[in-house]
């Protein structure tokens, strides 16, 4: 499948992962649980979904759906490396500018995280 139709729907996963990932953030911290379980709640449900719609349907090819152990072992690899850059990310913004801040920047820094993500997801994941 070409580049130029695998990004839209990408974008179109990733729009639905980012807004379960940080509801679950908002809702969690909401109630005071710490800013780190709480990012890593609200990825582990985001990537749960991205790894379904990706393998399913953004990086799928005709008949064939990109799902598998070996695949989702990649996968973890992957996402793991980049909770802990997002972890590390939010809860410094939260320890240093505060709760309120951490929920503007939640977004922002995960949006950052799935443009690296995306070459990772296409070339080393689900190729």
């Amino acid at each position: 499948m070409s580049l130029l139709k695998q990004a839209p729907r990408y974008v179109t996963a990733g729009i639905l992962q980012l807004l379960l990932d940080w509801l679950m953030f908002v809702a969690l911290t909401s109630v005071g649980v710490p800013a780190a379980p709480s990012n890593l709640a609200g990825r582990v449900s985001g990537a749960l979904l991205g790894f379904w719609i990706n393998g399913r349907w953004t990086f799928a090819q005709e008949g064939r759906p990109k799902l598998g152990w070996r695949r989702l072992l990649r996968f973890m690899v992957v996402w793991l490396t980049l909770t802990l850059i997002s972890t590390w990310l939010v809860a410094a913004i939260a320890a240093s500018l505060g709760l309120k801040q951490a929920w503007l920047a939640k977004p922002l820094v995960e949006g950052g995280l799935a443009v690296v993500a995306f070459f990772l997801w296409r070339y080393v994941v689900y190729r």
